[in-house]
């Protein structure tokens, strides 16, 4: 079955950096997409970015666009979110997700990683 862990998240002073890890497990990493998402107290789960599978496109929502670059390694089996320039309102709960298609609508991301927290002090 699939399988996705998260890593990286932790405490960061606002304006500051950190890169977020999901390692993928029990199929072909390299032919669907990957995705990151994320969830705030008392709010809905977000769409971040998709990588889709096989070209590499990439997609961003409006609020992480030119700060948050997501990418793989097929080589490793491995999604990355690198978030920069961090403000506390990214501050959540950071999902790993992957789906059965190379490209995926927000909708269709079947998988789910277990979250990392991000926390971003003013």
């Amino acid at each position: 079955q699939v399988q996705l862990v998260e890593s990286g998240g932790g405490l960061v002073q606002a304006g500051g950096s950190l890169r977020l890890s999901c390692a993928a497990s029990g199929r072909t990493f390299s032919m669907y997409a990957m995705g990151w998402f994320r969830q705030a107290p008392g709010k809905e789960r977000e769409f971040v970015a998709q990588i889709t599978g096989n070209d590499g496109r990439t997609y961003y929502a409006d609020s992480v666009k030119g700060r948050f670059t997501i990418s793989r390694d097929n080589t490793k089996n491995t999604v990355y979110l690198q978030m920069n320039s961090l403000k506390p309102e990214d501050t959540a709960v950071y999902y790993c997700a992957s789906g059965d298609g190379s490209t995926l609508s927000t909708y269709e991301f079947a998988y789910w990683g277990q979250g990392t927290q991000v926390t971003v002090s003013s």
